[in-house]
């Protein structure tokens, strides 16, 4: 049995620096101009950075190029892959079809990752994309663990799944939240994501709040709880799933950094004994539940809901 991916969020890189020690594999890292939610905003020069770093230490960088470019944005493609395959990042994860075709008509060599968030649903498009040049499935969040566990039997591809951290639910290329605050008469500059990450929807008929921010790519609304995988990982790992992540967005870096040191520990026990890992994944969990901020409840996602049809 092959040792899963271990992919984390970073915010800055002195946190991937401590990611590092904390046993993570991999690094998805990029700017809001390319990339959607990424925990923190990393310029060419600091992916040149955390590159250097991450390979001193036999770890991957992958960077986020999953937005959705309209016309505006396409002739800053090309340069930036460029500059990408220049500096030997490990992959590029995309949505739009634009990156392939940049990919092809550049000539550059550089592994793609197929995420297309909620639409990657069925291993005969991953493979379909897998021809067209991605090596990589991202699966959507909204998939259950038998239904993930039959697209890794069938895929051609390598399989990602997030383990851990909140999950995007909506997201609107408009201003949401300028608009609404424009109504209000007030006025709100697009921020930095990390200067609105306590905004809430509330929900008061399901008593739940929903983060929510607003930036280049518009408006993000996430999910009211965090998953957590950290007690459930065995049929992930008998079935061989390739990469799990840890997203770190809206989150603080010493959790993350916490949380990935003991997903490090759960899948190093599995690897030495299946058993190992069933006599401390009860301990794991009760460790993140303790430090678990207040308002982000644990769940497993939709690992274990019923699919209605």
């Amino acid at each position: 049995m092959r040792k899963p991916e271990l992919l984390v969020t970073p915010h800055s890189i002195s946190h991937l620096e401590q990611l590092i020690e904390a046993g993570a594999d991999a690094f998805l890292v990029g700017e809001q101009q390319f990339g959607l939610r990424l925990a923190g905003e990393f310029s060419i020069e600091d992916i040149e950075e955390s590159v250097a770093l991450a390979h001193a230490a036999n770890k991957k960088i992958y960077v986020a190029m999953n937005a959705l470019y309209h016309n505006d944005r396409v002739e800053s493609l090309r340069p930036y892959m460029e500059r990408l395959a220049s500096l030997g990042v490990d992959g590029v994860t995309f949505g739009d079809p634009a990156v392939i075709m940049v990919k092809r008509e550049a000539g550059i060599e550089i592994p793609l990752h197929w995420n297309t968030e909620m639409t990657a649903t069925n291993w005969f498009t991953a493979n379909y994309w897998g021809r067209r040049g991605a090596n990589r499935a991202v699966l959507a969040r909204e998939l259950s663990m038998d239904e993930v566990i039959e697209i890794k039997e069938n895929a051609e591809v390598a399989i990602e799944i997030q383990v851990h951290g909140m999950t995007c639910m909506f997201q609107s290329k408009r201003s949401l939240l300028g608009n609404y605050f424009l109504y209000q008469d007030k006025a709100m500059e697009v921020e930095n994501r990390t200067k609105n990450k306590n905004m809430f929807l509330h929900d008061k008929e399901r008593f739940n709040k929903y983060p929510i921010y607003e930036d280049l790519n518009g408006t993000h609304i996430f999910s009211p709880n965090d998953m957590c995988m950290i007690d459930e990982l065995s049929d992930l790992m008998e079935a061989g799933i390739d990469s799990f992540k840890i997203d770190g967005v809206l989150q603080e870096p010493t959790y993350v950094t916490k949380v990935t040191n003991l997903y490090r520990q759960g899948i190093d026990a599995y690897m030495d004994s299946p058993s190992k890992y069933e006599s401390i994944k009860s301990k794991l969990l009760l460790e993140i539940e303790e430090m678990q901020p207040e308002l982000r409840p644990l769940d497993t996602g939709f690992f274990f809901k019923e699919t209605v049809y």
